[in-house]
């Protein structure tokens, strides 16, 4: 079990170069592809989209979004250790790039240039660490300028909406939906899942309909799809 001394370092690129050099078996965090397909999928509707995943890590995440027909994703972690073990190990899939790349400073991408960002815990990472509200910022910035008008930023986190709303809010202009995920699918899918997965939530302004929906605590990773939205940015602008 992490420590808090550990999960501070989270925001840290010599504990990620240390941990990939350390330990080599793909890991994924919070969910694998195969439990989140249906809702990648439908939010990310044509094969031909271009998808950046951040923090990638060692996750056959992107390895699962290729053998299910996604033609250019794009990986990016703040490892050097990590990445150059993915370009290695995925030299003979084109449709997979790995990039060492800081998530706050992603200058080497035009603006508006991906369909869809997935993050599974790196804004959760940059949070545990210090300087977290600047950083989370800087990083939900960046993510923003990347995406395409009406692109999505699926946000898969331990996270409840009193917490990530916020953060949102002033970040950008986004057009946000929830939806859960029971954390026993990470390993084997139920027969019958407690929460369609493919249905948002009720989410009102401070998230306080989620509970009234779910109850509270419950056993869930909370997934927020966050549609870019440029004409909220302009009315933001021009009052």
């Amino acid at each position: 079990m992490a420590t808090e001394t550990s999960t501070q370092s989270y925001s840290e690129k010599w504990y990620w170069d240390e941990r990939y050099t350390n330990e080599s078996e793909p890991f994924d965090w919070y969910q694998k592809y195969s439990s989140l397909a249906p809702l990648i999928n439908l939010y990310v509707p044509q094969r031909n989209q271009r998808v950046l995943v951040i923090g990638c890590g060692n996750s056959a995440f992107s390895e699962g979004m290729v053998d299910d027909g996604y033609e250019d994703v794009v990986n990016i972690d703040i490892s050097s250790v990590v990445i150059d073990t993915m370009i290695k190990k995925y030299s003979d899939r084109p449709q997979l790039k790995y990039l060492k790349m800081d998530v706050r400073d992603m200058k080497a991408f035009e603006d508006a240039s991906f369909d869809a960002v997935i993050d599974k815990g790196t804004l959760d990472s940059i949070l545990c660490g210090s300087n977290s509200r600047q950083y989370s910022t800087q990083m939900l910035e960046e993510v923003w300028r990347v995406l395409k008008d009406k692109g999505v930023y699926i946000l898969i986190t331990y996270g409840a909406p009193i917490y990530r709303l916020r953060l949102f809010k002033e970040s950008c202009s986004w057009t946000t939906k929830l939806h859960v995920i029971d954390k026993s699918l990470t390993d084997q899918p139920l027969e019958t899942p407690k929460w369609e997965l493919t249905k948002p939530l009720p989410l009102d302004a401070d998230g306080s309909s989620v509970e009234s929906a779910i109850g509270k605590s419950p056993d869930v990773h909370y997934i927020y799809v966050c549609i870019k939205d440029e004409s909220l940015k302009m009315d933001a602008d021009a009052a």
